[in-house]
């Protein structure tokens, strides 16, 4: 079979870690090259190459472009960005956070505030079995948090992120468990076993770890908060763990803030608009990326970038251990480049499967793998829609979330050890 792929069809993807790494090694840090005008310069020099032996228009890659920019499911993430910021900006109104804040800071004990953040979005994660909808819930609580007890907002925010990840890698209904499994052909349940064994140890040192960090300006001090402000906040938990859809969710949230705050005189109805108006300004920047980011993907894969990557690197695998590491590392490489784990998971995974079986892995440890590098660079990458969430509710730089996303980094260094020593190594499954 004549083999398609072609690396120039990876030259986007590094024309943009050039751009945003060489910015923030030169500068200092990596704030200095916004993300929006880094992925703009990428898309020209997108649009500047062809496919092989083939010279295309610039209204034909234009085209590529805008097919891949308006994709459904990216539409659907930039509604969820731009609700997300109304509901945050309507809960800052009329007090939802600043109670759920101090009602958190009453009950939990300095050490445990972290801990605890962690915890519940895991739990909200692995029930809800998105990772987006537990940072558009969770991040105006860590905001809050941050704000009194003079934690840093990357750390809060790298905090979230990690609960997040958690249940991205291990809810029953994540997608992404979903076409892990349905690509390996292996049961969910066998897949968590292996999953778990893995990122048990990365959960408690990444609480440990976190512990440490409680902040200053808790002890002693008296929190003042309304019951009744926190009812939004009930209100999307319990909602999105009935499997509502989450824009239904958050349309229902911002509606019970409005109407609680207009009871309480939080705000009048006039103001309302400008309320809701600054939510969703505060999602316009990492909106656009989002868009930006799907149709130069597009057009990667149109030129032949991503076939490339599946074609080079199985072309080199040659021992069981060697198979693991380059399915590790395939998947990995498609997360980056795709940003969506999802994506990245269904690309790999029919290759993952035959390279399985050409060198004996189980597809239990496949489909972990899959899972578990994906998510874990999903909850790494500056650039990603969980990032991109939490760092415009914050109003702070992605960049500098990444390096406080602790737990993503030891799900990468369990999944390293895990396919070094052969475990956890659970009986074969039948072909």
């Amino acid at each position: 079979m004549e083999k398609k792929g072609n690396i120039k069809g990876l030259i986007p993807l590094i024309v943009f870690l050039g751009l945003y790494a060489g910015a923030g090694i030169f500068t200092g840090s990596f704030g200095n090259m916004p993300l929006l005008t880094a992925f703009m310069i990428t898309m020209g020099v997108s649009f500047c190459l062809n496919k092989e032996g083939k010279k295309e228009t610039l209204d034909e890659k234009v085209n590529i472009f805008c097919k891949g920019a308006g994709e459904p499911t990216l539409i659907l993430m930039v509604v969820i960005f731009l609700m997300a910021g109304a509901f945050y900006s309507v809960a800052d109104a009329m007090g939802a956070v600043s109670s759920t804040v101090n009602l958190g800071l009453s009950v939990l004990p300095a050490k445990m505030l972290l801990p605890g953040l962690f915890l519940v979005g895991c739990a909200l994660s692995f029930s809800m079995g998105t990772s987006m909808g537990t940072v558009s819930a969770l991040t105006p609580v860590a905001v809050g948090i941050a704000r009194e007890t003079g934690i840093a907002l990357p750390l809060v925010c790298g905090v979230v992120i990690g609960g997040a990840m958690f249940g991205d890698n291990m809810s029953f209904i994540s997608d992404t468990t979903i076409a892990a499994t349905r690509t390996q052909e292996v049961g969910m349940k066998d897949k968590f076993k292996v999953n778990f064994a893995i990122v048990l140890p990365a959960v408690i040192i990444n609480m440990i770890l976190i512990s440490f960090m409680g902040g200053s300006g808790v002890e002693g001090k008296i929190y003042e908060y309304n019951l009744v402000n926190i009812i939004p906040y009930i209100s999307i938990i319990v909602l999105a763990l009935t499997g509502l859809n989450v824009i239904n969710v958050l349309g229902i949230g911002i509606a019970l803030g409005l109407g609680i705050g207009l009871f309480h005189g939080s705000f009048t109805f006039v103001e309302i608009f400008g309320i809701l108006q600054r939510g969703l300004g505060w999602m316009e920047d990492m909106s656009i990326i989002a868009i930006v980011v799907g149709g130069v993907v597009a057009l990667m894969n149109h030129f032949g970038g991503i076939t490339y990557l599946l074609e080079n690197l199985t072309a080199r695998i040659k021992s069981k251990k060697g198979a693991e590491t380059g399915i590790a590392v395939l998947v990995s490489l498609l997360d980056l480049a795709t940003t969506n784990n999802t994506v990245s998971i269904i690309t790999a995974g029919p290759m993952a499967k035959d390279i399985a079986d050409k060198f004996g892995v189980d597809r239990k440890r496949v489909a972990g793998l899959l899972d578990l590098f994906s998510s874990a660079f999903q909850g790494l990458m500056p650039y990603a829609g969980q990032m991109l969430m939490a760092a415009g509710m914050a109003q702070i730089s992605p960049a500098s979330i990444v390096p406080y996303s602790w737990y993503s980094m030891l799900m990468i260094v369990m999944g390293a050890l895990s396919i070094a020593t052969g475990l956890p190594n659970f009986k074969n499954s039948k072909a």
